[in-house]
Order: C-alpha cells, then structure tokens, then sequence
C-alpha cells in the first residue's frame, strides 16, 4: 500500500478513514454500552434525507446532513424517552421517511446525476480535503464533549438511576449524546457509507468490550481495533480493486468472528479445565 501514498485521493482517504475510526471507537463505545444500536441505525438512514436536501438546495454536503441528522436524532431521542414501548416502531418509521425523502429529493434536483451507490457503501476515495479539515474539527469537538463529560456519561451508561442521585442531567446528557452520535454518523457515511455505518461504529467496540476493564479502556482499544480494520480493508480495496467501504466492514466483520471462535474456544478449554476429574 505504501506506493498508492504517493496519491492526494489516497491519502485523504487514509486520513478520512483513520479519523472515523477514532470517533468510531469513542460513541461506538457509548452505542454499545447504552445499548442504542437500533437507534443508530435509524439516524443513519434518516440522514439520507440531508443528503437530498443538501443536493436539491445546493448546500454543502456536512452541513445540511448534519443539521437534518441532528433534528432526526432529537426527535428520535425525545420518543425513546417519552414512549419507550413505541420506540423501535417510530424509529422505524423516521427511519424509512428519511430515506424515501432524500430519494424524491435526489429524484427533483434539476440537472444532477447523483451517484446514489456512493452514498449507499461510502465514497472515502473522493473526500477532498477541505471535508477532512471539517471532519477534523467535528471529531475534535466530539472528544472534546466526551472528555468534559467522561464521568457523567459513564454513570448514565451503566447505572441511570445512580446518574440521577449524583445530580446528573440525565436528559439533557442523552440529548447531547445522541446530537454527538449523529454528528459522528454523518462522518462516518462517508467512509463506509449508510448501509454499512452501524458495522463499523459497533464492531470494534463489541470485540473490546470482553476484554477493557473500564469505559476508557473499551474506547480506546475499539478506535485502535477500527484503526486497524480501516487500513487492512483500504489495503485490500487497493490491491483488488474493491469498494473501499465494503473491504473494511469484510475485514471488520472477519474480526468480529475471529473473535465469536477464540471466545468459544476459550470458553471451552475453560469448562475443561473446571472439571471435576481435573
């Protein structure tokens, strides 16, 4: 891989993708322990309905995502906490309405040809590099937030109640976890794409979350593992000539099992171990 760094494209991909994987590792910690993969999802393809805004009005593609990601996430973040027992349906529905949207959208806008698998299974090899400044400044914003409020957001991930006694902001700490979610999510589309975001932001974490011993540890070995799938899948996009964003969710997907068998072997030489004639 070392000759294709002679390329701007493919070091502005490498760049993209290592960022993404950072901030991957950091919510998708949060994603997990919270338990709000489904919701995720939901914000994921909802933003697709930014995306069509953005092109049907001639916005910058990250602001008007972000803006239409951000308003979807609040009110999906106000259902999950009023109407817990209709939260995945609502989602659900905010989900396919955002999509169905951006496709009209994309469908109306006079005159552009939109190039829709690109924003299906991402398009890292076309970030320019004022988009990876901005996703710079975004994801030092994001760590920024989950460094003030490191304690607070550990509380709430593992004990809400005990949150509540502590005097901490419960809902307006979700609210500002998920804005920071959808922000990340916007990010990460353009790596890997919509169909494959949750993949990325939630494999990493799964595989480190047996292992860390604290919600800092579980974050920082998940954006170290996403830092590894996000290269070894460019490598392999580059060497075979495959879709750059598909390569990395294979890669983090073998992970993933590669994980399930070792856990299972372990497990299993364990009980073996135990045993009663040992």
């Amino acid at each position: 891989m070392l000759d294709a760094l002679q390329y701007e494209f493919f070091r502005n991909a490498l760049a993209a993708g290592l960022l993404a994987s950072v901030i991957c590792g950091i919510m998708g910690t949060l994603v997990v322990v919270n338990r709000i993969v489904f919701l995720s999802g939901g914000i994921a393809h909802a933003a697709y309905g930014g995306i069509g805004l953005s092109f049907y009005f001639g916005w910058p593609y990250l602001a008007g995502t972000i803006g239409f990601s951000l308003a979807s996430a609040m009110v999906m973040a106000a259902v999950t906490l009023r109407a817990r027992h209709r939260a995945d349906t609502i989602i659900g529905v905010i989900w396919a309405v955002g999509m169905a949207f951006g496709i009209v959208l994309i469908d109306l806008t006079p005159g552009y040809n939109v190039d829709l698998m690109s924003f299906l299974f991402g398009s890292i090899l076309t970030v320019p590099r004022s988009e990876l400044w901005i996703m710079v400044i975004l994801g030092m914003l994001v760590t920024a937030l989950v460094v003030l409020f490191y304690n607070d957001l550990l509380a709430l991930s593992y004990d809400e109640e005990f949150a509540r006694i502590r005097g901490v902001p419960v809902r307006a700490l979700y609210f500002l976890m998920i804005g920071m979610l959808a922000v990340t999510v916007v990010m990460i589309i353009q790596v890997v794409g919509l169909i494959l975001v949750i993949a990325l932001l939630t494999i990493p974490p799964f595989i480190v979350e047996r292992h860390a011993k604290s919600l800092i540890q579980m974050m920082v070995g998940a954006s170290l593992l996403g830092v590894v799938f996000t290269v070894a899948g460019l490598t392999l996009a580059y060497r075979f000539d495959l879709t750059s964003g598909a390569a990395i969710i294979l890669v983090a997907g073998g992970g993933f099992f590669l994980s399930m068998i070792m856990e299972r072997i372990g497990a299993g030489r364990r009980r073996i171990g135990a045993s009663p004639g040992d």
